[in-house]
């Protein structure tokens, strides 16, 4: 994947890009800052009544002191209810901002990255953008629904215990400036090696993740030729260094806190024996002492907890520069900000027209796949496009599509340049049946009804039943009800590929791309698909990719292509008689056409 121009350095910089999602929930974030407010000021009245029940209450005699006690015993008991309700409500709004903004980042990413073209998929493994999906995100949600909340909370308990440590006993509260200005130094030190080493941990699941997927998408290919041995031991030694760095993660941020809590109570313990002195010199009271003592704890604790609390932030950060970066990924193929329309469609179909097209994929700019490519198909017209493997074929129904923009030239569907066309606009008058087949986790109505998703069942059917695929549905165990399985695991090639035709039929587009759509029919189902296929054409324009020619013999032309070019154009029969390519290919698959039913006989 390629960087971004723009690259987010230091922690503080990167979480800022998380703004555009906070922002809809300032309501959210009030309610949360108000419940905030008031635990943290009744954790710090605590102290306080502790002081006026010793001094107030232990100090006085006789029944006096009893009503005292009484008094601010029932004090303190409120100030803890005002607490609880405080803590769970900010627990519940924080908690609550958390999974939503973390909700509105998983989706804005994954609507970002459905949106890319295949350029994009060329360069960035799949396995990567589900880490980002999963792991950097739940970062990212503890950053909001907890890191947050505690950062502020311990801030807050940090900066009022130190004004009632002054309120209290300057000189004590001031020695204890002095010795805590220490703790800020290793924070800030180890604050930017925990960031760099949380960022090469968020690397290296993603690096696990993304050798993961890919396995688990070819374990029959693994298993065929024995590898699972092999790549347990890849997976192993990837995970080992994913853990070596966390490991690198945790021993910085373990050593971060141990010297911060012991710094910070070090001098705690210090400061108060001299408090002890002090009272012992009749110059303080108990409970003045008392309330020093817990303030002193509530600012310790609070130091104490930042730091854990930096150590989270330094990690999200990490994770919000992953995700920022893929953000930050702009798709080349655009939808045109004013886009044209296509006129209304034909009762034929469509025209189609190429005008020196010339390409090269991002990946490969040395190796050009198309050169100067020039074709006019009129409406309605079946047109075979065949040629020896890497001539380009799959390459010119990618750019139809425009999963890619040709370097040079210019493609016009009814007579309109298809870059100046809303990209759904464009795809949603082409239905095409490729050559790897794709079917989804779903029953069999769904995957058809993927092909226009507002057909009723019975337009799903008739469907399946052009692509000679309602046979085959029926006996599944539910019927078109019947679950597929995972990349449709359940189905034989063939029966994937007919669903994949059905899908193509169902949209009814006027153009029709056929990439080796009979490959992977057995015989009989093939001559069942291609009747129904040249039902299908009727009405429509039709680009045919094929390998096995005799499919293709009754096309109305026939384009030969050779490494990127267009070397032959014509008929089945004034082809052959050239004596060209198509003419040697035509011979040689007779032959052994010829030769294997010779063989069967």
């Amino acid at each position: 994947m390629s960087a971004p121009k723009e690259r987010y350095k230091g922690s503080l910089a990167t979480l800022k890009g998380l703004l555009p999602f906070l922002a809809p929930y300032k309501k959210e974030f009030m309610l949360a800052g108000i419940a905030l407010l008031v635990a943290a000021g009744a954790t710090l009245a605590i102290p306080y009544a502790f002081k006026q029940m010793i001094d107030l209450g232990f100090g006085t005699a006789g029944t006096k002191g009893g009503k005292h006690i009484n008094l601010y015993f029932l004090a303190l008991f409120g100030v803890a209810s005002v607490l609880a309700i405080a803590t769970a409500a900010r627990f519940y709004m924080v908690s609550w901002l958390g999974e939503r903004v973390t909700a509105d980042l998983r989706n804005a990413i994954y609507r970002h990255v459905v949106a890319q073209s295949p350029q994009f998929f060329e360069t960035t493994q799949t396995g990567e953008v589900l880490s980002r999906l999963t792991t950097d995100t739940t970062l990212i949600q503890t950053l909001v629904g907890t890191s947050i909340s505690m950062g502020l909370r311990n801030a807050l308990l940090c900066i009022g215990g130190l004004v009632m440590l002054f309120v209290t006993s300057t000189k004590l509260a001031s020695l204890i400036i002095v010795l805590l200005a220490a703790v800020v130094l290793p924070i800030v030190l180890f604050g930017r090696r925990v960031r760099k080493l949380s960022r090469a941990s968020q690397d290296r699941i993603a690096d696990t993740s993304a050798l993961a997927g890919e396995i688990l998408n070819a374990m029959p290919t693994v298993q065929a030729f024995t590898h699972e041995k092999l790549e347990s031991q890849r997976f192993s030694t990837s995970v080992e260094s994913a853990f070596a760095t966390a490991l690198q993660r945790i021993r910085a941020r373990s050593l971060l806190t141990v010297v911060a809590i012991l710094l910070v109570f070090g001098a705690n313990v210090f400061v108060l024996w001299l408090g002890a002195q002090a009272v012992i010199g009749g110059s303080m009271t108990a409970g003045e002492l008392g309330q020093f003592i817990l303030y002193a704890t509530i600012v310790a604790g609070a130091i104490g907890a930042l730091s854990e609390v930096i150590g989270e932030a330094q990690r999200a950060a990490g994770a919000t520069e992953r995700l920022l970066e893929l953000l930050a990924v702009s798709s080349p193929i655009r939808s045109p900000s004013r886009p044209q329309v296509l006129p209304p469609r034909a009762v034929n179909g469509a025209s189609l027209a190429l005008h020196g097209v010339s390409f090269h994929y991002p990946s490969r700019p040395h190796s050009p796949a198309l050169l100067d490519i020039s074709l006019d198909i009129h409406p309605g017209e079946n047109v075979a496009i065949v040629g020896p493997s890497g001539a380009g074929k799959s390459t010119l129904f990618q750019l139809l599509l425009r999963f890619y923009d040709p370097q040079r030239g210019d493609i016009l569907l009814d007579d309109v340049d298809i870059r100046t066309l809303d990209l759904h606009a464009l795809r949603d008058a082409i239905g095409i049946v490729p050559q790897d087949t794709v079917v989804f986790s779903a029953d069999a109505m769904e995957n058809i009804r993927y092909g226009r998703a507002d057909a009723s069942d019975e337009e799903v059917i008739t469907a399946a039943k052009l692509a000679a695929a309602h046979e085959f549905i029926q006996k599944l165990p539910q019927g078109y009800r019947s679950f597929l399985g995972e990349r449709g695991v359940r189905l034989s090639g063939g029966q994937r590929q007919r669903i994949a035709i059905a899908r193509a039929l169902l949209k009814n587009p006027p153009l029709l791309l056929l990439d080796e759509a009979t490959s992977a029919l057995d015989a009989e189902s093939e001559r069942l698909v291609q009747g129904a296929l040249e039902v299908a054409m009727k009405g429509r324009t039709t680009l045919v990719i094929a390998h096995r020619l005799a499919t293709v013999q009754r096309a109305d032309r026939i384009i030969v292509m050779e490494h990127g070019r267009i070397v032959e154009i014509g008929t089945h029969a004034s082809l052959t008689a050239q004596g060209g390519l198509y003419a040697s290919l035509a011979e040689l698959q007779f032959s052994q056409d010829h030769g294997a039913a010779t063989d069967t006989r």
